[in-house]
């Protein structure tokens, strides 16, 4: 409920500034309660959606899909992201704060998974706290990933290069950022599957 509250603060706003016309399949990677599937999906009536998350967020996101009458379009898929391949051909991959828990291995290899299962001319989309490329700034973003490494194994915020070269590693082009600036400095990392 907590991750689907702070989403809802994002998503509606977001949804309607992101052009996501002629898309057809969106995956929400490690989605949680469907927060912005739902969204995406309801500003793009073409458009179907895909929840992967752990099993145990299934009961939360389906009940929460069908309170927006989506339960026909969104789907929820049980998976591991850092243990499975990602099923399935996507046009839009949309990874929202999923790779600051993770070290900079795992996040290269979640972010060459989500390329992977993008269709050629896919869109993916990393939403994070993103640090500037000094690794310092802005506040926040600093402020959490000393969190993060206090509260996680490896975890911590990455800078705008650090999720660019990620992506690219991936065989991802196109790379660039996005003009949404989010609640403490919350940004978007865009880029096209090249494959």
């Amino acid at each position: 409920m907590g991750m689907f509250n702070l989403a809802m603060s994002i998503a509606p706003g977001l949804a309607k500034s992101v052009d996501l016309s002629g898309r057809r399949h969106f995956l929400d990677l490690g989605g949680g309660p469907g927060t912005y599937a739902i969204q995406f999906c309801l500003n793009n009536p073409q458009m179907r959606g895909t929840v992967y998350d752990l099993p145990t967020t299934r009961p939360f996101a389906e009940k929460t899909i069908a309170g927006f009458g989506l339960s026909d379009r969104i789907d929820f898929m049980d998976g591991d992201y850092l243990k499975e391949d990602i099923k399935g051909s996507y046009d839009v991959v949309w990874l929202s704060q999923i790779l600051h828990g993770e070290g900079f291995e795992e996040c290269r290899m979640i972010v060459k998974k989500a390329v992977a299962a993008l269709e050629p001319g896919g869109l993916i989309m990393v939403h994070e706290f993103i640090l500037d490329n000094t690794m310092d700034h802005p506040l926040f973003p600093a402020l959490f990933s000393l969190n993060m490494l206090l509260g996680t194994d490896r975890g911590q915020s990455y800078s705008e290069a650090q999720i660019s070269d990620m992506l690219a590693d991936a065989g991802a082009c196109e790379i660039r950022r996005l003009p949404f600036r989010g609640p403490n400095d919350s940004g978007i990392i865009a880029a096209t599957a090249g494959h």
